[in-house]
């Protein structure tokens, strides 16, 4: 971690003073138990509307807050995420909301779990594509096991075909178990 200059600092305590004034002035009551929207998986969902922190300590916007601006500054119109993200979304709308931006589509996908049921992620020690292509895996190979999690493979007409057969209503609802990729014939 690099040490910032004395510009730098200033500018950053700037950033962060704006941040402060900006959460401080949200108007965070919902006045309601929640909100409800339609994921294009999970269907009709309601999730409570309950305190969220929206500034780290260290002034930095969190999680809840940086998304629904990224987005927006980005035109995001559709958002597609694991399904362990489907009960934030709520409090997201509800930014959005307050700050006058467009919601976008919803789509929570279940996750890619570990044979024990853990969450693959790479700080659980997840492969990479890369250590794959080490051990012999080829990218085709990947792309077939992936378009199986999502109910799409057996045609014979590669991602062109899975592309024009792609719709949510046909992804999986349960989670993909993710064995070893070493073994070809493994799920």
């Amino acid at each position: 971690k690099r040490k910032l200059d004395k510009q730098e600092r200033l500018e950053l305590e700037k950033l962060r003073a704006e941040v402060r004034d900006f959460v401080a002035g949200l108007p965070w009551t919902t006045g309601e138990e929640g909100h409800w929207f339609v994921d294009e998986i999970a269907g009709a969902y309601r999730g409570r509307v309950d305190d969220v922190v929206l500034r780290r300590n260290d002034g930095v916007p969190a999680y809840n807050l940086a998304v629904v601006v990224d987005d927006a500054a980005q035109g995001v119109s559709q958002v597609c995420r694991g399904d362990d993200l489907l009960s934030s979304t709520p409090r997201q709308i509800h930014l959005q909301r307050l700050l006058g931006l467009s919601v976008p589509r919803y789509l929570h996908v279940p996750l890619a779990l570990a044979p024990s049921g853990e969450r693959l992620a790479k700080r659980h020690g997840a492969v990479t594509l890369g250590a794959l292509m080490l051990r012999g895996v080829t990218a085709g190979e990947v792309q077939d096991r992936l378009l199986a999690s999502l109910g799409l493979a057996g045609n014979n007409d590669g991602l062109p075909g899975a592309i024009r057969r792609f719709a949510p209503h046909r992804i999986p609802r349960q989670p993909w178990i993710v064995t070893d990729l070493d073994d070809r014939r493994a799920g």
